[in-house]
């Protein structure tokens, strides 16, 4: 099957790579920000529009609050980088934040950070991709028609792209990352020139749309709780911060310093894209319901269920360069297309943070090995099929999903924190030089008002949207939780079990005999071939042993080993039920129950085929027997194979798929081979 499925793999992932160049695969600054950023650089294009959703439940009277909560979002946004510019410094390995909470708070708080963020690195995936198809969806109806199934073919997509590795994925995102930025910089600087200079009146699409509040006059506590709720909706802009912190070991050296320049490059960006929306919907009378048909009015009547409402980022584009212009189409194209790419963050997040859980043996081990193209292969499919899993039962509705947003991202913000500040308590207990303690108590402060900060919003978040749908991402943070204390029980135990003792054990005692069993059909060379070997291993007993389920097979077979004389004793089991295995088992478990200090031997002849239909046709009984036989104690199972013509015209076919030269190979393969070469002589 192996061989049938090589051919495709490599032309969806290409060719595979040695481990000596995983050097090559390392990020510039200029490919890490589209690949470790794209999510907090894209989410603007969603959320001023969650902070309007929100704040329309108290009518269009409330909307002169956004410019407030939008300097709360940059303050906390300034305060998280600063942080986390101190974590990446200090522990570069790439644990982030799991590493910091379980060396400064223990275990138990590692792993409910690394619980948050595998939750929230499969709520990204899904995020980003249903408000992409969402904003396609407005453009193309075929897609609003099947957003289930377009979401979950972007998935699959992505999940290919990933799978050929970092670096080129990384360069394949890039362009259309630099291209949103680019057009969001270009409308924030020529709506504001308009605004300012030209004395122009920019008029959303919306713009002459009344809003009918659901909960008019809003005031004291309730006011209060809807500016918190509104807040933490737009506090969305700030997943994915973490993402660098756990990806410095994709930098190229000096990963720190690096990744620390990314971080402050994102968060700039990030916070003036976030701003120059806000400010150019107030200008330009953006008006956003959560309930459009009903809530949104137009001389006097409801706009009804026809009406698609268009993101903040659409009505200000159209507002700013004119419905259908260049610049319009090509930053709405960008937008959709970078909320799809939005979730390479966590392509690249989830899998880093499953290999290093899976070296702790909290996950398992398959997430700590690279696939063929140097990426954790196994944690990108599982983070694909975590997603589409989503995907599909919510329908790919991004405003259902978003209500799952943010929690954990906020309990791994404030884990980490408090872990820093443990750690800079730590260091200046022990440490003299005071210009080092200067630092390190500034330091320290940054992380303190991190730590209150985004522990504040945790709490604001929890009370505002646990009723909204946040209760199901904190179940998944339960459930990934008692799953990895599980699984690192499990290996914990195999661990104690198979450790090798210091003095003499059972298993290092030398068995009294050996007592070898030959299981046979009929006599033919693979049978003959398995008692030869047999009678090499020089066992303190063998035989051969058939079950009897035709009696004139049975007895063709006693007279032709009659006739050849063949000096092993043959044993023929009944079985009145035609069964082949249980009778050999329960043979076998005899043969232990007599002599409990001997060790059975049974030596099974097997073919080898060259293609994968022809596995269905031969083995099956073997298979069965020996996957019977793993779980009998003091019995061993060899395997003595034939090699079928077959099995040679596969061993050609590889050693010819070996040398086969792969398109363009031409002009860069011949000059690998000669290095690889001229290294092994």
């Amino acid at each position: 099957m192996s061989k049938l499925t090589d051919v495709p793999k490599r032309i969806l992932i290409g060719r595979a790579l040695r481990s000596d160049r995983l050097g090559e695969t390392l990020l510039p600054k200029r490919v890490a920000l589209p690949v470790f950023a794209s999510d907090p650089l894209s989410s603007v294009a969603y959320a001023p529009g969650e902070v309007l959703l929100v704040l329309s439940i108290a009518g269009l009277s409330a909307y002169h609050f956004s410019p407030w909560i939008a300097v709360a979002v940059v303050v906390l946004m300034f305060t998280v980088v600063a942080s986390y510019r101190q974590n990446v410094r200090e522990y570069p390995s790439g644990g982030g934040d799991y590493e910091v909470a379980n060396t400064n708070l223990g275990p138990k708080a590692g792993l409910t950070v690394a619980s948050a963020l595998l939750v929230d690195y499969v709520l990204t995936v899904a995020v980003s991709i249903s408000s992409g198809i969402e904003n396609l969806g407005s453009a193309v109806p075929f897609v609003v028609e099947n957003k289930v199934a377009c979401a979950i073919g972007v998935i699959v997509l992505l999940t290919l792209m990933n799978l050929r590795g970092v670096k080129e994925s990384g360069t394949l995102f890039a362009i259309p990352t630099y291209v949103f930025v680019a057009g969001v910089f270009t409308m924030i600087a020529w709506g504001a020139f308009r605004e300012v200079v030209l004395g122009d009146d920019m008029r959303a699409p919306t713009a002459d749309f009344e809003i009918k509040p659901e909960h008019p006059g809003l005031a004291g506590f309730a006011l209060v709780f809807l500016l918190l709720r509104a807040f933490s909706s737009g506090c969305a802009a700030l997943t994915g911060v973490e993402a660098i912190s756990n990806g410095v070991p994709a930098f190229r050296k000096p990963k720190s310093r690096n990744a620390a320049t990314t971080l402050a490059m994102m968060g700039l960006l990030a916070v003036t894209m976030f701003c120059g929306i806000i400010a150019l919907a107030a200008a330009t009378d953006v008006r956003m319901a959560e309930n459009p048909a009903k809530d949104l009015m137009h001389d006097g009547a409801p706009l009804g269920a026809g009406y698609v409402q268009d993101p903040v980022i659409s009505q200000v584009a159209e507002a700013v360069f004119g419905h259908g212009s260049f610049l319009f189409v090509i930053l709405a194209a960008a937008t959709a297309l970078v909320l799809f790419l939005a979730a390479n963050t966590a392509y690249n997040g989830f899998p880093l943070l499953g290999s290093i859980l899976a070296q702790d043996r909290y996950l398992p081990r398959q997430l700590h090995t690279r696939g063929d193209r140097l990426a954790f292969s196994n944690g990108i499919v599982l983070l694909a099929g975590a997603a589409g899993l989503l995907v599909g039962i919510y329908g790919a509705d991004s405003t259902r999903l978003i209500q799952l947003y943010i929690v954990g991202v906020f309990v791994s913000f404030t884990l980490s924190q408090i872990g820093m500040v443990r750690h800079w308590n730590r260091l200046l207990a022990t440490e003299r030089d005071q210009a080092k303690r200067r630092h390190m108590v500034r330091s320290r402060g940054i992380n303190t008002f991190g730590a209150f900060f985004t522990g504040l919003v945790l709490v604001v978040v929890l009370v505002t949207k646990f009723t909204h749908g946040a209760w199901v991402a904190l179940l998944g943070m339960c459930i990934f939780y008692a799953t990895m204390t599980a699984i690192r029980k499990h290996y914990d135990r195999v661990a104690e079990e198979i450790a090798a003792p210091d003095a003499s054990a059972d298993d290092m005692v030398r068995p009294s005999r050996v007592h070898s069993v030959v299981l046979i059909s009929k006599i033919h060379r693979p049978a003959l071939r398995a008692l030869g070997y047999a009678k090499l291993m020089r066992s303190d007993s063998l035989e051969a042993l058939s079950v009897n389920v035709d009696a004139a097979d049975t007895r063709a077979l006693r007279e032709e080993w009659e006739r050849r004389g063949i000096d092993v004793p043959l044993k023929v089991l009944d079985s009145p039920y035609r069964e082949v295995t249980r009778p050999v088992i329960d043979y076998v478990k005899s043969l232990r129950k007599e002599s409990p200090r001997d060790v059975v031997s049974v030596i099974i002849p097997e073919y080898v085929v060259g293609h994968w239909y022809e596995h269905v046709l031969h083995n099956q009984s073997a298979l069965r027997l020996k996957g019977r036989l793993l779980f009998t104690p003091g019995v061993m199972v060899t395997s003595v194979p034939y090699q079928l013509q077959s099995s040679e015209a596969a061993r050609k076919r590889a050693r010819k798929r070996q040398n086969w030269v792969a398109p363009g190979s031409v002009r860069r393969g011949p000059a690998e081979r000669a290095k690889d070469s001229s290294s092994h002589t």
